[in-house]
């Protein structure tokens, strides 16, 4: 009997703790810059993650789904992402609570919580605008508003991580629509508008930081532009989180904001897409490739790692394809290879003058069909089991340092052939018109494989 009441209270006590909120904090020592959750060092590795059923756009939300079709997409993603070694998803508002807490609670894995700070648009005064004035007073007020709504309703949610704020609003001040495309950055008007807009990201982390100092707060920029206007401007930011597409590697991102801010860097996105342009067809292993690359060099400027010591992770773009992204109203049920913007980081299909970036080909694992309860099936791609292996390196253990060149050992063909060999073959269509063979996996093979 007394030892059924012990197991009991122990088991109460250990929910007690895994369900109190977090105190997570940024830590600036003699050999870099570090998070810490409850005074545990803690490095992300992070994935971009959401849940977009072929067929569907940007308007779906699985938010507003049933419970059992929610709990369901969940159950069947998390376990996916904690085979791999994903510690922390990218979220945007609009997740319910009660889901980043199960998500935490039955999976481990944290979430950054992500207010877009009118990147796609704001209702102003019960009228749509399109493109965000950060200079309106009207705006200032509105989205002041909703980031300190945004502390107070998710403070208290275990699980939470960090608040993120925008994404790559900065290139907003440049073009205007949604869809990903060539930014015309001749355009110097976009200069003054981005000190209104850095001015009011500041405000808004003052704001936050009034109600809550238990999670930091980060802003996404796009790349380094503006980097100058961020020192200046953004001082009371705790993290420069950026979304940067280089290719293979990074250069001098991280050497620039040492020198030019001194805040530590979440990489909020980066990776590369799984189509080759040039050759019409699937390329797993150039993805894989890029991603293995950049991974190590966010670990290599991790604090004690001998580099800039400013890097606190990063977030995988992304988990899943997006087969809207394309067009984003016309062809949903098609798997387009348009390219729509260009990036000569990218050799393996780079030609000057012609687009070679495939925004519907981003993900580490393909997508399937959309059944008949509105899910569908993930099928774990090279760079899935390549970024298995990679996540396994903590740059905060003893030796870290010396042991980091083991990255250059993963064999890409290996995850390739891995990706390919134990699965069924399932046929993806695009516009081309042509036939992939990606070869399928189950939850149930994953798991157990993580078992």
């Amino acid at each position: 009997m007394k030892k059924s009441v012990f197991v009991f209270a122990l088991f109460l006590l250990t929910t007690a703790l895994f369900a109190q909120v977090n105190k997570v904090v940024v830590k600036d020592g003699s050999d870099g810059m570090k998070l810490s959750v409850n005074g545990n060092d803690f490095f992300i590795n992070g994935m971009n993650w959401d849940y977009f059923p072929v067929g569907t756009n940007y308007s779906y939300s699985l938010w507003q789904q049933s419970d059992d079709m929610i709990k369901a997409a969940l159950d069947y993603e998390m376990p996916l992402l904690q085979n791999m070694g994903v510690n922390t998803i990218r979220q945007y508002t609009g997740v319910p609570a009660k889901w980043i807490e199960y998500i935490y609670k039955n999976y481990g894995i944290y979430t950054m919580l992500n207010h877009s700070f009118g990147r796609y648009g704001l209702t102003v005064k019960g009228k749509w605008e399109a493109n965000t004035d950060y200079s309106n007073l009207a705006v200032r007020e509105l989205l002041l508003k909703e980031v300190k709504d945004m502390v107070n309703q998710y403070r208290e949610t275990p699980g939470l991580l960090l608040y993120l704020l925008g994404n790559e609003n900065n290139y907003g001040l440049f073009w205007r629509g949604a869809e990903t495309e060539n930014i015309p950055v001749q355009d110097r008007k976009s200069t003054q508008d981005a000190y209104h807009l850095y001015k009011l990201f500041n405000d808004g982390v003052k704001e936050m930081k009034s109600i809550s100092k238990n999670h930091p707060v980060a802003i996404c920029n796009g790349d380094v532009l503006f980097l100058d206007i961020i020192a200046k401007e953004c001082i009371d930011i705790d993290i420069l989180g950026i979304n940067t597409y280089r290719g293979l590697t990074f250069t001098d991102l991280y050497d620039r904001v040492k020198k030019e801010f001194d805040k530590p860097v979440v990489l909020t996105e980066f990776g590369s897409d799984a189509y080759n342009t040039l050759a019409n067809k699937e390329d797993q292993e150039y993805q894989a490739k890029v991603l293995v690359s950049n991974w190590k060099e966010i670990y290599a400027n991790a604090a004690g790692m001998g580099k800039n010591g400013n890097s606190l992770g990063g977030f995988t773009f992304q988990f899943s394809d997006g087969w809207w992204k394309t067009g984003q109203t016309i062809n949903l049920d098609e798997h387009d290879p348009t390219a729509s913007w260009s990036n000569g980081g990218y050799q393996n299909d780079y030609k000057e003058g012609e687009n070679n970036m495939n925004e519907e080909w981003f993900g580490v694992c393909a997508k399937g069909k959309t059944n008949e309860r509105g899910t569908y099936e993930l099928y774990p791609q090279a760079a899935y089991y390549a970024l298995k292996e990679v996540h396994s390196f903590n740059p905060y253990n003893t030796g870290a340092k010396s042991q980091i060149n083991f990255l250059d050992n993963i064999q890409i063909a290996d995850a390739a052939l891995r990706a390919r060999g134990i699965k069924q073959q399932y046929n993806l269509r695009t516009k081309a018109n042509y036939t992939l063979a990606i070869y399928r996996s189950t939850s149930a093979l994953t798991i157990q494989e993580a078992a």
